[in-house]
């Protein structure tokens, strides 16, 4: 059946509530209260066209998967669908997307990136608003996250000298799997927030550089696609499960993405609930007040013309603190323990498995008795509980009090990781490799599929020069002896 747009417009309650997705008529009525970011944010758009709000967040399978066939309504009639067109091509921009369009014209080319610090400023300048306070939002006042990065300050080299370093392989395996440097992917939800190619640009950068990929749960394309998007069918991808707290459902998940050729489950244990991340809360109000302050501005307009003025009653406004985060968590297992989750995951599955979220040596101690494979040391990148230990200072933990779990199970880490001396410093403490999400969120934003190239480049010189430098002419010759913690504060000067 054919829509027309007034038609649809009829329907824009709680009580009746259509939605627009790419020229087809949805009914969302029933699947308002079940909504995991609330139904605020569809009755928001009850009666229009919600695509372009829809597709940075949504796998294109959401609809299928989540709304029963005879929600499925139908489609525009080509007149509503021809107007649609025109009234998404003649709106006009809001300021933030005015920006961001002056900053892609005007970013520099990618050869004069020359560090990850480099990339991070120029996606800075020219992702949305919304999609920068999602991607670097952090807990509270955010300390664990800087945390995270200043832990690595900590740790001081003791280099080798007089050793043959000429011939110099950073290469390595992860769960048998090659990979050109001991970096991955770490999964980072929503890529398609910075670029609209989104976790396909991740997908093929780690096929043509030779890393490993985490895709994302909550990422914005669908597993199918993701998967598709792999220029080999044989190259490896893990993927992150945020066990549904439906044991089905979870079941469901696991076997969906084996069938597609993921080759390792990667259990998240510390987001069951979401992090107080209040830069991401205060995205759309920071939006709002740009549009407000242009329309003020406006001619015509009176000062105080719908603002609240001094004396005016504050209302009493239930706010919604889950932000982008909030939605992706709702449900979410948060009564899983490693007496019954890791057995039932070993029934559902043959793959390996990897516990992400470790932010202590006693629950190190407990996944290695567990039988799982191995373990992400993360604290979510400072995302989640604040004053968490940093990352580093965990593994450095591991490696003084408990060095026999390296010989049971495989230990990563990912957090505050910038520099190929970042990554150096933990392998010499026994990780297997590193992941980074944000770099590589940041780096897909600014320059797509290009970008994440570069930051894998990146990080291979640096990686190769300092092992040289080290005196490690492989992975297996980064030892313990070769770093020190030191107890005094860093002063650090930026040029």
């Amino acid at each position: 059946m054919s829509w027309t747009l007034q038609q649809v417009s009829e329907h824009n309650s709680s009580n009746s509530c259509w939605v627009i997705i790419h020229n087809k008529v949805y009914d969302v009525t029933e699947f308002l209260p079940e909504h995991p970011g609330g139904a605020s944010i569809i009755l928001k758009y009850a009666g229009k066209d919600a695509t372009a709000v829809y597709d940075p967040i949504h796998p294109p399978d959401s609809l299928v998967k989540n709304l029963p066939k005879d929600k499925h309504l139908g489609e525009l009639t080509s007149a509503a669908a021809k107007t649609t067109a025109q009234n998404a091509e003649n709106r006009v921009k809001t300021r933030d997307e005015q920006r961001v369009d002056k900053a892609q014209r005007e970013k520099p080319p990618l050869s004069r990136i020359l560090s990850l610090h480099d990339m991070e400023a120029i996606a800075r300048k020219v992702m949305s608003y919304k999609a920068l306070a999602y991607y670097s939002s952090a807990s509270d006042e955010e300390t664990t996250h800087e945390q995270n990065s200043a832990g690595f300050s900590r740790l001081f080299f003791l280099p080798r000298v007089m050793r043959p370093v000429s011939q110099c392989d950073p290469s390595t395996t992860l769960l048998s799997a090659p990979s050109r440097i001991p970096v991955f992917i770490s999964p980072a939800a929503l890529a398609r927030l910075g670029h609209p190619a989104g976790e396909a640009n991740l997908t093929r950068g780690a096929h043509r550089t030779g890393i490993i990929q985490c895709v994302s749960s909550n990422a914005s394309l669908s597993y199918n696609d993701i998967a598709a998007a792999r220029p080999d069918p044989a190259q490896v991808l893990w993927f992150q499960l945020y066990k549904n707290k439906d044991n089905a459902k979870a079941e469901e998940r696991v076997r969906e993405v084996a069938a597609l050729g993921y080759k390792a489950i990667v259990l998240t244990v510390d987001a069951i609930v979401y992090g107080n991340r209040e830069r991401d809360v205060r995205a759309p109000w920071v939006l709002d007040d740009m549009e407000k302050a242009e329309t003020q501005n406006a001619p015509g307009v009176e000062a105080g013309d719908g603002v609240r003025q001094p004396g005016d009653l504050e209302e009493l406004e239930e706010v919604d603190l889950g932000g982008c985060a909030g939605a992706l968590v709702a449900h979410d297992d948060r009564d899983m323990t490693w007496e019954k989750t890791i057995p039932w995951l070993r029934k559902v599955t043959t793959l390996p498995i990897l516990v992400k979220g470790i932010q202590c040596v006693a629950d190190a101690v407990l996944a290695a008795e567990a039988g799982v494979d191995g373990i992400i040391i993360s604290n979510h990148g400072g995302r989640q509980l604040e004053y968490t230990m940093p990352s580093i200072e965990v593994l450095y933990r591991l490696r003084k009090e408990r060095p026999d779990v390296f010989d049971k199970i495989e230990v990563y880490m990912d957090g505050g990781v910038h520099r190929g001396t970042d990554v150096l410093k933990a392998l010499c403490l026994g990780a297997k490799a590193v992941g980074l999400g944000r770099a590589f969120l940041y780096a897909q934003s600014a320059y797509g599929e290009a970008g994440v190239i570069k930051t894998v480049r990146i990080l291979e010189r640096e990686i190769v020069s300092g092992m040289q430098m080290l005196g490690a002419r492989n992975v297996s010759e980064l030892v313990p002896e070769m770093v020190e913690k030191v107890d005094w504060q860093i002063m650090a000067s930026k040029l």
